[in-house]
């Protein structure tokens, strides 16, 4: 039996699993179960990814340790893939006592073969993606450095490490790439890749001492390896590499690496290249998809999408999740999940065609052949272009599938659904069943479609496993059926009986149907802006209250001069200011003026600021500071400006 080794990125456990996550996942799943239909031993890897300085901040902010912490969170990681009936074979956490022995052993060998050194780190560092970026990487935006990739504020770090000599593999890396252009896919995200390499590799900060929660280095234990060190070698502690040999050797290289594009260098550069350096064989393929979006917004708690998978699947049920993430997202780029699309591939795709067209046939079989698979005769042309699209389209299904072309395999295996409706059309059943003449007829043309289902029951088991569990048991089948052999057309037995059950899949009803997925952006924008609001009234209203001296000190009032105004976007009320502070940099201030100035009139104006407000988020957007202003009882506003040319960033006193 060949084998096939699957992965899935191992989930950083700094949030709840949802939707996004759960994606890679069920991809995963799907390919998993069909090498398995396709007779493969499969061992299908998943896990959590448990250390980092990321990890230990959001412990201490719990106030709980951080064992405690991921511990919690990978446990719901776990039982979220459990109650989705993924069906992995072994889920890794990066906390075992075999992972982070296989670490140790794994970078000790990597500096045995002489691939690292100690030395410096100077640079910037992304505490959420645990990534560190190279000056010309880093994003310059509004006076601050930011991720390449999340776009969050770096930071910069100087501490003594260790450093793998990433360089070194530069150029195998490209002539690996080169003969081998099916490793990295979809061949765009390869070609990133490629323009990485050709740029020049740099060597790689590999330990932090700056805390603690990491694996430790065997003969260095001060040092913790970098997370995304520890991570990557998941991939081989899970499978034995340096306590079960047979296991190991059986096993790796792995076939596939499923990932997410964000992750792409770490996977199909760093992880090749620390593969290199303990001369181990590189794995077969990295897939590496596309961001996943709900109902066109990006996933994030605030605006309320950041779902839980089994909330949909509650409503919805586990396949028909399966079904539509995989038929209207085409796999390798960026997708969104829109509910309302989803109801209408439900209702069209599952009801109208698949579900319409079993329950057609098996209640044409109760009524006509009391249940029983009747016998066949002799094709004619419209039953031989039936099982020819059959076979024809099953190929096609099966090569989709292994090249992950599940959009394009759905589309091959639903040409089989809707011609065998058509089929049912252009037989007319219920004509034949009114002349005994024509009975045998009428056997005929049912076997075909029972056939035709049949077929379709097994080559939806990977996609649609619950939903192919009830095809094959309508047909007295359990899941030993699903068998590459099985797919042969003709092996349908005569005289057995079948349960017509109900439909598979019922109607919703659209005007009725109470949607799972209500984003708050609207209502969250709306409070944000009335608070706003309430909150410049109390500042602007004439409220005596004395305050001390050294509570007035406190205040850092400064001259900015605004270089850059504009509206946001779906407010009334506020403008975004760019202001020059002189020695203090350019801060950004939101300020609820847009019915008094245009942004065009705020230009190079010299105003006062208090530039040292705790920052906020007003609709989205940071605000670092806030403009003064005068109100009189008629409702005129107007800006505190400066009567003479002072430098920006002068003090007021």
């Amino acid at each position: 039996m060949s084998k096939f080794y699957v992965t899935t990125p191992i989930y950083y456990v700094n949030s709840e699993p949802h939707i996004g996550s759960a994606y890679t996942t069920i991809v995963a799943d799907v390919i998993a179960r069909f090498k398995r239909m396709m007779g493969y031993d499969v061992f299908f890897l998943t896990g959590t990814d448990e250390h980092g300085q990321k990890v230990l901040q959001a412990a201490k902010e719990k106030n709980i340790s951080p064992q405690k912490y991921v511990d919690e969170l990978s446990a719901k990681f776990k039982k979220l893939w459990d109650d989705m009936n993924i069906s992995y074979t072994h889920f890794v956490r990066t906390t075992d006592d075999y992972h982070v022995k296989t670490v140790q052993f794994f970078v000790q060998k990597m500096i045995d073969n002489g691939d690292v050194y100690k030395g410096k780190y100077e640079g910037w560092y992304c505490i959420h993606d645990e990534a560190f970026w190279n000056a010309d990487e880093v994003i310059n935006e509004d006076g601050e450095k930011l991720c390449p990739d999340c776009k969050r504020e770096l930071k910069w770090v100087e501490e003594e490490n260790y450093f793998f000599k990433l360089s070194k593999y530069n150029q195998p890396l490209i002539k690996y790439y080169e003969e081998h252009p099916e490793f990295v896919e979809p061949a765009f995200r390869r070609n990133e890749m490629m323009q990485i390499l050709k740029r020049g590799l740099k060597d790689l900060s590999i330990t932090r001492t700056t805390f603690d929660w990491g694996v430790p280095l065997l003969n260095d234990p001060k040092h913790v390896v970098y997370v995304w060190v520890d991570a990557l070698i998941n991939y081989v502690s899970a499978i034995g590499y340096i306590d079960d040999e047979d296991k190991f050797k059986k096993y790796w290289p792995a076939d596939l690496h499923l990932i997410a594009k964000e992750i792409n260098r770490f996977h199909s550069i760093i992880w090749p290249a620390m593969l290199m350096s303990v001369g181990l064989p590189l794995p077969n393929k990295i897939f590496a998809h596309g961001w996943l979006t709900i109902n066109g917004q990006k996933i994030s708690k605030s605006l309320g999408n950041a779902i839980d998978p089994r909330i949909l699947i509650n409503v919805y049920g586990k396949d028909v999740i399966r079904y539509y993430l995989l038929k209207d997202i085409n796999f390798g780029r960026d997708g969104d999940f829109s509910e309302d699309n989803l109801i209408v591939r439900y209702n069209a795709d599952l009801v109208n065609d698949l579900s319409n067209l079993i329950y057609r046939t098996l209640t044409m079989v109760e009524k006509y052949f009391d249940s029983y698979i009747p016998e066949h005769e002799e094709k004619d042309k419209i039953d031989e272009e039936l099982f020819e699209l059959v076979e024809n389209k099953k190929e096609q299904f099966l090569s989709y599938m292994n090249s992950y072309q599940f959009t394009q395999a759905l589309e091959t295996l639903w040409e089989v659904v809707r011609f065998s409706n058509k089929y049912i059309d252009l037989t007319e059943p219920w004509l034949l069943a009114k002349e005994q003449s024509k009975r045998k007829r009428l056997g005929t043309v049912l076997y075909n479609l029972l056939e035709s289902i049949r077929i379709i029951g097994i080559l939806i088991y990977p996609i649609m496993p619950e939903t192919s569990e009830i095809i094959l048991k309508k047909y007295g089948y359990d899941l030993s059926y699903l068998k590459f052999e099985n797919l042969k057309i003709g092996l349908l037995e005569p005289g057995r009986k079948i349960e017509k059950g109900n439909p598979i899949f019922e109607r919703i009803d659209v005007e009725s149907w109470e949607k799972v997925i209500k984003t708050k952006t609207v209502l969250e924008e709306k409070k944000e802006e009335e608070e706003l609001v309430e909150k410049e009234k109390n500042e602007l209203n004439n409220v005596i209250d004395f305050v001390e001296i050294e509570e007035f000190k406190k205040i850092d009032l400064r001259v900015g001069e605004v270089i850059k105004a504009e509206n946001i976007e779906k407010s009334n009320k506020l403008i975004k200011l760019i202001v020059d502070l002189g020695p203090l940099g350019q801060k950004q201030i939101i300020a609820g003026i847009k019915a008094f100035y245009s942004p065009e009139s705020l230009l190079n104006k010299k105003i006062i600021v208090l530039s040292n407000l705790k920052p906020a988020k007003l609709m989205g957007e940071l605000s670092e500071g806030m403009l003064l202003a005068a109100k009189d009882d008629k409702g005129n506003l107007s800006i505190l400006t400066v009567d003479k040319d002072v430098e920006p960033g002068a003090k007021i006193s």
